[in-house]
């Protein structure tokens, strides 16, 4: 009797486990296609093929792989992850993400190993890596990464790991405070041009590796082609020449394309024909030269002006003393008709002649200032003269 009781009382604690396992699967479909433990959560191969990151993970873990789903990384995964501050391995590799903007993965300051691997990454933002001070192994490979800003590592200081291959890469620059150990590059149409000196200087003056070394080769120029990227006919000295002779080349330009502008068209086709007969094609005047003849007028326009103010007196006073013009004998008439009726009114002195009205206006003109803005005219008195 006793085994059988004890048989029954075993049924019963599977019965009541099992029970347990069908209300946690109906409750929560999404952790149940995933693999968890104290430390790791894995929804890998789960087949439900997750477009988000589930929302009631145990945020404790320090390990989770979301590997093999359809997650894009969106705002809402961004948040979710937040709050997994104990991560030290996050897997997302072989999902659906696209680009990686800044502040991605922010709040997992104690994450060490970041594989997202696998992707359709064409884009990383500059600060994407932002706050991952203690990353120390970064895989970016099999994506569709084209360019590379050299400041998209400059925050993760503790970087021993770079993993770029087989991406769109033609160029990479480095900046100091990496310190690599391993890079993988291999599977990049590689530039071996300038722009890849400094990570060849890097290559080779630091004690990095680079993996895959003999398949990692030039795709450009054909004369460096299957080269390797480390030891590619690249000399600082020619670079250095290159760059200044791209300098000068890019100044010179720049006046040519000034004096152009300056002379674009100085005449139209249909004004100007040839000795054949056709019409011969000039170029107009631009706008340079418009503005160049509006300041020359106005230079030339204000010397004159300030000339004609400096001369104006001088000029006022000669052209007065030529404004008078020979009197008519009707105009004679009259002048002497005013002329008498003035000495008419004027006072008579007793025992004197007729001529003393004329000495006498001769007396009270003598106090008369000089200047009295009126200018004398020899001819009217010699003409008077003969007259009497």
């Amino acid at each position: 009797m006793l085994p059988l009781k004890s048989n029954r009382k075993g049924l019963n604690m599977k019965l009541s486990w099992l029970v347990i396992c069908a209300g946690t699967l109906f409750l929560n479909p999404v952790t149940a296609d995933c693999n968890i433990t104290s430390q790791t959560v894995t929804c890998e191969d789960s087949g439900k093929n997750l477009s988000n990151i589930p929302t009631n993970l145990f945020q404790n873990v320090t390990k989770l792989s979301l590997k093999n789903n359809k997650i894009s990384l969106k705002d809402s995964d961004k948040k979710i992850l937040r709050h997994f501050i104990n991560l030290t391995e996050l897997y997302m590799n072989e999902n659906v993400i696209t680009v990686l903007y800044n502040n991605s993965f922010c709040s997992l300051t104690k994450l060490l190993i970041l594989d997202i691997s696998n992707n359709r990454i064409s884009t990383v933002h500059n600060a994407a890596f932002a706050g991952l001070n203690q990353l120390a192994m970064l895989n970016l490979s099999y994506n569709r990464i084209t360019q590379l800003d050299s400041d998209v590592f400059t925050s993760l200081k503790s970087l021993t790991v770079l993993n770029l291959q087989y991406n769109s890469l033609k160029s990479f620059h480095m900046k100091p405070p990496l310190k690599l150990i391993k890079i993988i590059l291999a599977g990049n149409p590689w530039n071996c041009s300038c722009d890849l000196l400094d990570l060849q200087i890097g290559l080779t003056a630091s004690n990095m590796t680079m993996e895959n070394e003999n398949s990692t080769t030039c795709t450009f120029p054909n004369t460096q082609k299957k080269f390797s990227v480390k030891t590619a006919a690249n000399q600082p000295a020619d670079c250095k020449i290159e760059e200044a002779s791209l300098e000068n080349t890019v100044t010179s330009i720049s006046a040519t394309e000034l004096k152009s502008s300056a002379l674009l068209t100085a005449l139209t086709p249909n004004n100007v024909t040839g000795n054949n007969g056709t019409h011969t094609e000039f170029p107009l005047l631009g706008k340079s030269w418009t503005f160049l003849v509006g300041v020359l007028g106005f230079v030339l326009s204000t010397t004159l002006l300030i000339f004609t103010a400096v001369k104006c007196p001088t000029w006022y006073h000669y052209l007065i003393s030529y404004s008078h013009h020979r009197l008519e004998e009707n105009d004679l008439e009259m002048s002497e008709q005013e002329f008498s009726a003035d000495m008419s009114s004027l006072p008579t002195v007793s025992g004197t002649n007729n001529e003393d009205p004329i000495v006498t206006f001769e007396k009270i003109h003598a106090f008369v200032p000089e200047e009295d803005g009126f200018i004398e005219d020899k001819y009217i008195d010699s003409y008077i003269t003969e007259e009497s």
